[in-house]
């Protein structure tokens, strides 16, 4: 490995771990409802929100009443995402003319930037008037991370609470996360990029001359703002088709190292805001430890597959040669390992090079990272709650093996818990593995990909997991912008995101109304190597069990046609 790309890797581990619990402890400090540094500024904003809303902020509800604040604030931001997208040749900022999107188009993106998928079956710059990438999209990136994080926050609160029949406000949680978390933290983001180049104004573009004299028109636009709450709320959607991979929104390899880092850090943070609201720093940087571990494998996986290029790469240039297909020059390999691997561990689907490009084990790596769950640090809010189902599996399956009590942080794991688990786990591999498989069948399944056999597999079973994971990236060789690719895509969104929501509402309801038990020597331990170990036994075992056929059949399939010569 080349020392300058290992002092990288140390320095963005190093910064993650340095900030992760400063963070966390802050987000805590939100949720308690506790003064904070921006509470002079932010204070009579909060409570001004509160009184136009009607909103009682110390009012506690179920998870029953959770869950229906939940699925009325997102039914009515769907209507408003919809019917922007649906009118915006009828709106204002449209200085492109774009027209209105047909309703398949706007129904799948007005899903997806709701579901904190932000898949784009569309070009941005060749689409989305500045109105709607600013009212709609912009505006679903922030309330869809700030509902990913109350759910967390719910979560927490039903682990945390003893014989408590409530986990919070959503409405409060809501107003919070995004007052003192979210648009402070998008700020600082956007003026960072500006400093590294990223364009933001309210122009159409500009019209260039070429070095050859040709004319090429270079679309521009309100690009930092909708960049930072992208990248911050692991949501995605970027302004230009090309994503992240763009000069204009991913300016220097400096900008890209940092988006990598944006991505990760507030779901780092949430990990120590778990362990600050349990009482156990130690459980935390348990779990965080466990998601470095599979970070820092992905990130090398896909660094030294990638450095080594393809098979028939090294037969031609009589050596190893990087595979730079694919990648932007100013990244380099590790520039794009870093991005690619930081990107599928969250739910983000931001991308700073085409993943359809990877060999197939690193193109394997990128999949296998989202059809974990996302819980690698995951999406902000939703990798922590796609942790904790894990770590309750572990506890519970650990604990009947050894004949301890199946404890939680002193909570008693019962039937009804981890029944709630699965039903979370089957919300997500349901769409994934049945849709593909119908897709793979179908004339308009097979008729949009771009490449044949084994890596036109991939192409399909990405897809369906970029949506059902609320991921958002795509392996970029498939041509899914058609009614059935739309209403489909847009249905997996739906049930991962609140398949999985609600389950992990019904799991902290429960909880919370259990009692505390004193943890003793009969509670199995969920700190130290042995606890961390067994994670990641389940974690491994649950997603081999689940998707290894799916992926032998792609990328693992393609990797050995690769190295007989063979490539699509």
């Amino acid at each position: 490995m080349i020392l300058r790309d290992l002092l990288q890797l140390v320095l963005f581990i190093g910064l993650l771990a340095a900030l992760s619990p400063l963070l966390g402890r802050y987000v805590h400090q939100v949720f308690s409802g506790r003064r904070t540094f921006l509470h002079p500024v932010l204070g009579p904003v909060e409570r001004g929100v509160y009184s136009l809303s009607g909103i009682h902020p110390d009012e506690n509800q179920t998870w029953s009443r959770y869950a229906v604040s939940l699925i009325g604030f997102s039914l009515a931001g769907f209507l408003l995402t919809f019917g922007v997208l649906l009118f915006q040749d009828k709106l204002p900022l449209n200085p492109q003319g774009f027209p209105g999107l047909s309703w398949d188009l706007a129904l799948n993106t007005a899903v997806s930037f709701l579901t904190n998928t932000n898949w784009q079956s569309y070009g941005g710059e060749t689409t989305m008037s500045h109105f709607s990438q600013m009212v709609a999209l912009t505006y679903q990136n922030f309330v869809s991370a700030a509902v990913g994080i109350a759910v967390c926050a719910a979560v927490v609160r039903g682990i945390a609470r003893n014989e408590s029949s409530s986990i919070g406000n959503f409405w409060s949680d809501l107003v919070r996360i995004t007052l003192y978390v979210l648009l402070p933290l998008s700020i600082i983001g956007a003026l960072i990029m500006l400093w590294q180049g990223m364009v933001q104004n309210f122009d159409a573009g500009v019209t260039a001359t070429t070095l050859e004299g040709g004319k090429q028109f270079i679309a521009t636009g309100p690009v930092a703002s909708q960049i930072a709450i992208k990248l911050l709320g692991t949501n995605g959607g970027g302004f230009f088709n090309v994503n992240a991979a763009h000069p204009f929104e991913n300016p220097t390899a400096l900008a890209s190292f940092l988006q990598s880092f944006y991505i990760l850090i507030i779901p780092s943070a949430l990990v120590f805001f778990l362990g600050d609201a349990v009482g156990s720093r130690r459980h935390a940087w348990t779990v965080w430890a466990v998601m470095l571990a599979l970070f820092i494998g992905g990130v090398l996986w896909i660094y030294f597959s990638e450095l080594h290029g393809t098979h028939l790469l090294q037969q031609i240039a009589g050596g190893a040669v990087p595979n730079m297909e694919g990648k932007e020059v100013r990244f380099g390999v590790f520039g794009t390992s870093l991005f690619a691997t930081a990107t599928t561990d969250a739910s983000c689907g931001a991308v700073n090079a085409m993943h359809d490009s990877l060999t197939p084990l690193g193109g394997m790596l990128v999949l296998f990272n989202m059809l974990l769950g996302e819980i690698i640090y995951g999406g902000v809010g939703s990798g922590l709650y796609g942790m904790i189902l894990f770590i309750l599996l572990t506890v519970f399956i650990a604990g009947l093996m050894v004949g301890r009590t199946p404890d939680y942080l002193g909570k008693r794991i019962e039937g009804r818990e981890i029944t709630w688990c699965m039903v979370a786990l089957l919300a997500c591999a349901t769409p994934i593995l049945c849709f593909s498989a119908v897709a793979a069948v179908s004339s308009w399944g097979t008729g949009a990909l771009n490449n044949a056999g084994a890596h036109g597999l991939s192409e399909i079973l990405y897809a369906f997991t970029s949506g059902a994971q609320n991921n958002g990236s795509a392996f970029a060789g498939l041509s899914a912008n058609v009614p059935v690719w739309n209403v489909l895509l847009a249905l997996a969104m739906f049930i991962g995101r609140f398949g999985v929501m609600l389950s992990m509402l019904v799991v902290a309801g429960s909880l919370a109304a259990r009692k505390k038990r004193p943890i003793s020597d009969s509670s199995f331990p969920v700190e130290g190597p042995t606890f961390g170990l067994l994670l990641l036994g389940i974690i491994f075992i649950v997603g081999a069990l689940t998707y290894l056929p799916a992926l032998s059949l792609g990328p693992i399939v393609e990797q050995f046609q690769m190295m007989r010569g063979m490539m699509f």
